[in-house]
């Protein structure tokens, strides 16, 4: 499939549909490189575009509730840069945004809370601020002692 049928695969619900292509142009304005690659197959793009094919995709079904899990897994560095300040851009335009994320330090530049979870439990809560005062979250998660 390329990549716009992957996008519209997305607004699959009838009251989405009719806004299909204003979704769509949401999607191209937030990743302009998709506009470019838009009849190309999804499949054979890199793993940072199809990540954003992903997110688009779930863009178009216009969710108030967006889940991400493991977004920057096996991104390069710049990748994971541009694809946070674009979670940050969805969430600034009124998408609540649930995150996993093993990269601590880019999951806690854009929390407003956060929940540190050890072999399934949360050991851990509150604000990036206070859970970076925390040494055992320096130096388990972030390399460093408090």
């Amino acid at each position: 499939m390329t990549v716009e049928e992957n996008l519209e695969i997305g607004c699959y619900v009838p009251s989405v549909r009719a806004l299909r292509e204003e979704s769509l142009e949401r999607v191209y304005t937030i990743f302009p490189i998709l506009r470019e690659r838009r009849r190309q197959v999804a499949g054979a793009l890199s793993g940072g575009m199809q990540q954003m094919v992903a997110i688009g995709r779930a863009l178009m079904a216009r969710p108030r509730l967006l889940l991400l899990d493991e977004p920057s897994l096996g991104l390069a560095p710049a990748v994971v840069d541009h694809l946070f300040e674009v979670i940050m851009e969805i969430h600034q335009e009124g998408v609540a945004v649930l995150l996993v994320e093993q990269n601590v330090a880019k999951a806690l530049e854009i929390a407003a809370r956060a929940y540190v979870l050890e072999q399934g439990r949360v050991v851990s809560s509150g604000t990036p601020i206070e859970l970076l005062r925390q040494p055992h979250i320096q130096e388990a998660y972030l390399g460093h002692g408090g």
